[in-house]
């Protein structure tokens, strides 16, 4: 079992930088692939990055593409979220998930395990 917590929200103003954390516990967090959502109009969480058991593949929303980072270090059980030219539409509250499966890791029915989320506020 992994339960990731995050950390690193804030309020930024618009072309600023974030860089969000989630630290998981367990023994087995290298053995799943992690990723970030967010809420999104009409949909319950949006998908923003995942991140493979590895790191060697990772995978991006299109909206976040160029911008955002998605990176792991199964020696620290953690995984980030580095976030640049921030726009006010990236105002959400974002959560980490665990995934213990294969799959396209880019749905929330994917995950098993979720974080209560941080912040993210960006103004303009």
């Amino acid at each position: 079992q992994v339960q990731p917590v995050e950390s690193g929200g804030g309020l930024v103003q618009a072309g600023g930088s974030l860089r969000l954390s989630c630290a998981a516990s367990g023994r087995t967090f290298s053995s799943h692939a992690m990723g970030w959502f967010r809420p999104a109009p009409g949909k319950e969480r949006e998908f923003v990055a995942a991140i493979s058991w590895s790191g060697g593949r990772s995978y991006y929303a299109d909206s976040v593409k160029g911008r955002f980072t998605i990176s792991r270090d199964n020696s620290k059980n953690t995984v980030y979220l580095q976030m640049n030219s921030l726009k006010p539409e990236d105002t959400a509250v974002y959560y980490c998930a665990a995934a213990n499966h294969r799959g396209s890791w880019q749905e929330g029915r994917e995950y098993d395990y979720w974080g209560q989320g941080t912040q993210v506020t960006v103004s303009s």
